[in-house]
């Protein structure tokens, strides 16, 4: 064809999500999306079912009712929230507003995978700088910031290691970015983290910081797509001129303002996975799998080489336990695995005890 894409477009390698299904094993659990295993709120669900009769309309192009919620609950300026089809949108608005041809996008090693794809959809170039020991080096970072670096991305907790960087390294890092750039603070699991702002603090003490946040974990709507972001006032106005007025529909709306205000059902979340992310480390510690402190809703089992955790993973599917390989993260001797119920948890230490037995 003589029509070409831009520059960029067909570097991207597409996105692969999480299998969901093993050809001929029956009765599978999930546990490669990082899925909340218990699923959205009645609450949600009920407000899911009172909109349907309204799918003829046309939803608000402000999501007004929604970012005052999120105001409410976490403390925030409503006119700064900005809501996506799913925090992945807002890092795809930050992107195509603020790097373009000539500039470049920084990001670590294991980090998220769509950082380096809406760089390249917008046709900067993405720099992958290299962590320590599965976690964000703060020095990495700045050293590979240029002057032609316009967005640092920085998941934390990270995806898909679990590790986490204290609040003294993030300040250490935002300070020690040039003017011309902007550190965009990834928080989609930051309700597992007792006690965490997800960056919010962060956002009010500098112009130059934003963070994204998403109702895909905890809140259980992956399939609604919705998430958001906070920033400077200027920063949100500029993401608002590039956000399509219908990006969200109503019903993902809706639902997700019920789910977000019912507390006590995150509270429970928040507490079940806490029990069963200890239980499960601990098990596949002392089955001798390596396994760093997450700060999320799973846990990177690390293996002595890649072979093994290739082995190990088509073990677990023979199952019916399917998890997420990550050796597209360049963690090709780990697997990373969601924190189920806890009738799923014992299931995948069941199963790795029987491979390493069988393995020795």
């Amino acid at each position: 064809m003589s029509v070409r894409p831009q520059p960029g477009i067909l570097d991207i390698a597409l996105y692969e999500g999480g299998q969901a299904h093993v050809e001929g094993v029956a009765d599978v659990v999930k546990l490669s999306s990082n899925e909340n295993p218990f699923g959205p709120s009645l609450a949600a669900q009920e407000a899911f079912r009172r909109i349907a009769g309204q799918l003829h309309r046309y939803p608000p192009t402000d999501h007004a009712d929604l970012r005052a919620a999120i105001a409410a609950v976490h403390g925030l300026d409503a006119d700064r929230v900005i809501c996506g089809a799913g925090s992945d949108e807002i890092i795809t608005f930050l992107c195509q507003a603020y790097a373009g041809p000539g500039d470049e996008v920084v990001y670590t090693e294991h980090g998220f995978s769509m950082y380096r794809i809406s760089a390249l959809a917008a046709g900067a170039t993405p720099v992958e700088v290299p962590e320590r020991a599965r976690t964000v080096d703060v020095d990495a970072v700045l050293a590979g910031v240029t002057e032609r670096t316009r967005l640092v991305f920085i998941a934390n907790p990270a995806n898909p290691t679990g590790t986490m960087l204290p609040e003294d390294d993030i300040s250490r890092l935002a300070d020690g970015l040039p003017e011309s750039a902007l550190l965009v603070l990834d928080g989609a699991y930051a309700e597992y983290v007792e006690g965490f702002d997800g960056g919010a603090a962060q956002v009010e003490a500098r112009n130059s910081v934003v963070m994204t946040r998403t109702f895909s974990k905890i809140y259980g709507l992956g399939g609604l797509r919705v998430g958001w972001g906070y920033g400077a006032q200027e920063v949100i106005g500029v993401l608002n001129r590039v956000r399509g007025p219908f990006n969200l529909g109503q019903p993902a709306l809706e639902t997700a303002r019920a789910a977000l205000l019912d507390r006590g059902y995150v509270t429970y979340c928040q507490s079940e996975n806490a029990r069963l992310r200890a239980w499960l480390t601990e098990a596949l510690t002392d089955l001798g799998v390596g396994v760093d402190p997450s700060s999320t809703n799973f846990i990177l089992a690390r293996f002595d080489n890649p072979a093994e955790a290739d082995a190990c993973d088509a073990y677990l599917k023979s199952q019916g336990l399917i998890v997420r390989k990550v050796a597209g993260y360049k963690l090709p001797e780990a697997l990373r695995i969601t924190v189920g119920d806890e009738s799923a948890c014992r299931r995948v230490v069941h199963a790795i005890r029987q491979f390493r037995e069988g393995q020795a």
